[in-house]
């Protein structure tokens, strides 16, 4: 019995001794895993940050590149004594400020945000002059050394709320897309944003071999697990970057904004912003600075307007209920109603100025005439084959809406507003169940509860440029080696019939060069067909905005242009004038010089103080 045990017990040992010897066999010989952890003691992870692509104007000049600037990162369990003078002057920084970021990067390890073992940025955006000193004492700061990354460079102070601005992620961000890690950065506004991942391209990893000081002994395993970062694709934009500088100096010292698109492509020509900001402001380590001040702002320079901002469309909008009203068969071309200085009916009136009286179609938007279309905008609420002005207005809301209104174009940019165009649903719960036409009739001249953004009220004269379609507007032209999205390829119809529309281009062209006057004469520009329509929304905040809507020439357009000028008054005194400079810098590349003192005045004239 006891022999049989000790065979039993020596057996088991033999086998457990033969167990271990080929799990050893397997670590040394088979797996390299264990070597590779024992050779991370003498490796560092470097992670090859890309250049994001770079950015063009319609005409191939540059708008955005990249510089190089280098973090100073940090492997705490490394870092020894210091001489840490020489290190604030190598790197650019005060003795405070390092005490600083060591006492933050304390507090960090205690709350997991940072590691004693892993690399983490320590001081960020150091220039290439820095760096270089600092490479060359590198081996006097144990645990520390440098990384290259590239930031923005904006090759011009203009297009700002186009261009968006990059920065830092945060939290949530990390959490939602695994690609970023605490320092990297991203796109947070504009074309930034809404093409960071054709822009940002992919990071890649080196693997260098250090020595007990930190120092650089070249390639890990002859850069066999190295990946290599791929640049960001460049972007071809739609924009004109000198159309857009003259349209932000044309707008300095006022608020509001002008767009411009291209008829035939939906491409956004400008987008003017105003007030607005150089994008540069909103770089490097100058951004932690600026951004306070931009975003503090009374004027909301960062509040991109002519994406964001909505106003009543004023007079502009009588073009639309021109529309309507021919397609539902309530007027036709020669339907004329009369004036007397506006519409009246029993105590109500709303005022209009002086002219001719009555007036057909085509005048009535050559003048401008409120009394008009309240006579008009009745007529379609009150049209029997409708049923009640319940069923009329949702069948006016359904023809806005084919334009482009109440609901976001869907453009290339983001957080974009969408307007509103009231229903019936609406009204129902603002004025009860018994309203009727003469109650909502503000909207007969674009007032009351009607609110468009700037690049919808572009899109409008766009749509009537091309008699009844457009293509979504949009800012990038082409993406490299991929194709822009087929939304911005994709023609996009109204339900008006295209006839109609040469009654409203009659009645626009009327406005600018008619022979008895029109609201928007200062527009003309000779050997130019200018088609336009002005506008005054009326402002419950302070003065009248100055509004006008435009394209041209008027049988092959070429640029299609609204303007927004805030609590400026008539649309004719200076949405005109800014609009009329725009298209013929555009079309012609210069000012006449008979028409310069208009150009001084518009430069020159300060509407808006803080």
């Amino acid at each position: 019995m006891y022999s049989m045990r000790k065979i039993v017990v020596i057996a088991l040992m033999l086998l457990v001794a033969g167990a271990i010897l080929v799990r050893l066999f397997q670590v040394q010989m088979l797996d390299s895993s264990y070597k590779l952890t024992a050779e991370s003691n003498s490796r560092r992870k470097v992670v090859q940050y890309p250049s994001r692509g770079l950015v063009f104007d319609r005409n191939g000049k540059l708008l955005v590149s990249n510089q190089a600037v280098y973090d100073i990162m940090i492997v705490p369990r490394e870092v020894h004594e210091f001489d840490s003078i020489d290190f604030c002057n190598t790197v650019g920084i005060e003795l405070t400020d390092l005490r600083g970021l060591f006492r933050d990067l304390r507090q960090n390890i205690r709350r997991r945000r940072a590691s004693t073992y892993k690399p983490s940025v320590f001081i960020k955006q150091v220039s290439g002059e820095r760096f270089a000193a600092f490479q060359e004492k590198m081996f006097r700061f144990p645990g520390f050394y440098a990384q290259r990354r590239t930031l923005r460079k904006y090759e011009y102070p203009n297009a700002a709320n186009v261009l968006g601005y990059v920065g830092e992620v945060n939290e949530n961000i990390i959490k939602k897309n695994p690609y970023y890690t605490q320092g990297d950065y991203i796109g947070i506004s504009g074309i930034e944003s809404s093409f960071e991942e054709y822009l940002r391209g992919q990071k890649g990893v080196s693997y260098l071999m250090v020595d007990v000081h930190g120092r650089q002994k070249g390639e890990f395993r002859d850069g066999e697990f190295d990946t290599t970062a791929v640049s960001g694709k460049n972007l071809t934009l739609s924009l004109d970057i000198e159309l857009q500088e003259y349209g932000e100096r044309l707008m300095r010292g006022k608020t509001g904004s002008i767009v411009a698109i291209r008829p035939s492509t939906g491409e956004i020509l400008c987008m003017v912003s105003a007030p607005s900001y150089d994008p540069s402001l909103l770089v490097g380590r100058d951004r932690s600075v600026n951004f306070p001040i931009l975003s503090t702002d009374p004027l909301k320079p960062l509040f991109n307007r002519a994406i964001q901002a909505w106003y009543p469309p004023g007079s502009t909008f009588k073009t639309l209920n021109a529309l309507i009203g021919l397609q539902e068969g309530v007027v036709t071309e020669n339907s004329k109603f009369p004036c007397n200085h506006g519409y009246s009916i029993g105590s109500f009136h709303l005022g209009c100025h002086g002219h001719a009286s009555p007036l057909d179609l085509r005048q009535s938007i050559q003048h401008s005439c409120n009394g008009y279309y309240c006579y008009e905008f009745r007529t379609l609420l009150d049209a029997p084959k409708f049923g009640g002005a319940h069923n009329a207005l949702e069948v006016w809301k359904n023809h806005l809406v084919k334009f482009g209104l109440g609901y976001r174009l869907g453009i290339d940019i983001a957080n974009e507003n969408r307007g509103f165009v009231p229903n019936t649903a609406y009204f129902d719960k603002a004025k009860g169940k018994y309203w009727n036409s003469l109650g909502v009739i503000s909207l007969s001249i674009g007032q009351g509860e009607l609110l468009l953004t700037p690049i919808q009220l572009c899109n409008v004269a766009a749509t009537i440029a091309n008699k009844g379609w457009f293509y979504t507007p949009h800012v990038v032209h082409q993406i490299e080696g991929c194709e822009i999205d087929s939304l911005y390829r994709t023609k996009r119809y109204t339900d008006v019939d295209s006839s109609y529309f040469n009654i409203i281009q009659d009645g626009m062209e009327a406005a600018v060069w008619g022979a008895t006057g029109g609201t928007a004469h200062g527009a003309q520009i000779p050997g130019i067909k200018v088609c336009g329509k002005t506008g005054t929304a009326q402002n419950p905040h302070g003065k009248d905005h100055s509004i006008f809507m435009s394209f041209a020439p008027r049988e092959k357009p070429e640029i299609a242009i609204s303007v927004y000028v805030e609590n400026a008054g008539f649309g004719a005194t200076w949405a005109v004038p800014i609009g009329s400079l725009m298209i013929e810098k555009y079309l012609t590349g210069e000012i006449r010089p008979e028409r310069k003192w208009v150009e001084e005045r518009m430069v020159n004239s300060v509407l808006v103080t803080k």
